[in-house]
């Protein structure tokens, strides 16, 4: 019994399931990446919000 939360990448659901209900695909931990100082993609990430937010015009 998995006691995580589970992420599909082939259909973008969520489970509790080894195997994703939907699909039947194989299911990957939905962990977020490990914290670091040296963070190599925090530059994209804010530049993908800050896109995000002017495109709804919050910004």
């Amino acid at each position: 019994m998995v006691k995580h939360i589970m992420f599909c990448d082939a259909c973008k659901k969520y489970t509790m399931q080894s195997r994703c209900p939907v699909c039947g695909k194989k299911t990957v931990e939905a962990k977020p990446p490990k914290f670091s100082i040296q963070d190599r993609y925090g530059k994209y990430r804010r530049e993908a919000k800050r896109k995000m937010l002017m495109e709804a015009g919050l910004l």
